[in-house]
């Protein structure tokens, strides 16, 4: 039943297929050649260039300071290095919340120069009209509800979102305006289990989540935090699957120890 190695190439379709099939989807966060090529060949099916690169590549506290030119940047830089995944680029803060003629441009300009295979953007009916047009001109889109970090000072907070019935009604609501408005994907963030079953039930089209849950179509986390490289961020919906941060320091202190003590470079290791 898996797609894990019959399919050549991961389209939108393939996982609109994997929905109907009961078959997961598995999404990581890249940022670059080296990581994307390694995660490419593992068998991932949709790789997010996130603009979580805000974070853990430049070290920003938000998602928000990062550029349109940033995001093309590294989204070149794994779109290189893929054969099958599906990739798809977040159109940072700023790119197309103002209107939706100021959207369409940046999600064109991140598809002619990145290369990548569609756009993500957050938020529900204050952004419809984008989507719509962004969809219109041919570009694929998916959807991301519940915590939106770009909102993050409206929210104040980056605790569970959708907890009210108020608040749950109104996610439920902007997913299916992001369906029906031709997204091809949604992302739901932070968000009970109950109501990420409930939207993923409710929707034709695939739900990811990242901390919403196990009955949505697939998952999502940041590769930083899925492969330790990241220490101080431990919220509960994160699997650490290698402890890469203690690792990497303890190589380092070894060539260290070994630069300063002469033995590297040794005889077998010079011209």
């Amino acid at each position: 039943m898996s797609t894990q190695g019959k399919v050549s190439k991961i389209t939108t379709n393939t996982l609109q297929v994997m929905k109907q099939k009961g078959e997961k989807i598995s999404m990581l966060t890249a940022y670059d050649f080296s990581m994307a090529r390694i995660f490419d060949d593992a068998g991932i099916d949709v790789l997010l260039v996130g603009d979580s690169a805000s974070n853990v590549m430049a070290g920003h506290e938000t998602t928000l300071p990062i550029t349109l030119d940033q995001m093309i940047y590294h989204a070149q830089s794994v779109v290189r290095a893929v054969d099958r995944c599906l990739v798809v680029v977040d159109m940072p803060f700023g790119s197309y919340q103002g209107n939706s003629k100021e959207a369409l441009n940046s999600a064109i300009r991140i598809m002619k120069e990145s290369g990548g295979h569609a756009i993500k953007l957050e938020g529900g009916e204050e952004v419809i009209e984008s989507v719509k047009r962004i969809i219109s001109a041919g570009v694929p889109v998916m959807g991301h509800l519940g915590l939106t970090p770009q909102s993050i000072y409206k929210f104040g907070t980056y605790t569970v979102r959708a907890k009210e019935e108020a608040e749950a009604e109104q996610l439920v609501k902007n997913a299916l305006l992001l369906e029906e408005a031709g997204c091809f994907a949604l992302v739901l963030e932070k968000i009970p289990a109950t109501l990420g079953k409930r939207v993923a039930e409710a929707l034709k089209i695939p739900v990811i989540g990242i901390g919403a849950g196990m009955h949505v179509d697939g998952q999502v986390l940041v590769m930083h935090d899925m492969l330790g490289i990241t220490k101080s961020f431990s919220p509960r919906f994160l699997r650490r699957y290698l402890n890469l941060y203690d690792e990497m320091k303890k190589a380092t202190e070894h060539y260290i120890s070994d630069v300063k003590s002469k033995d590297f470079p040794n005889e077998q290791e010079q011209y």
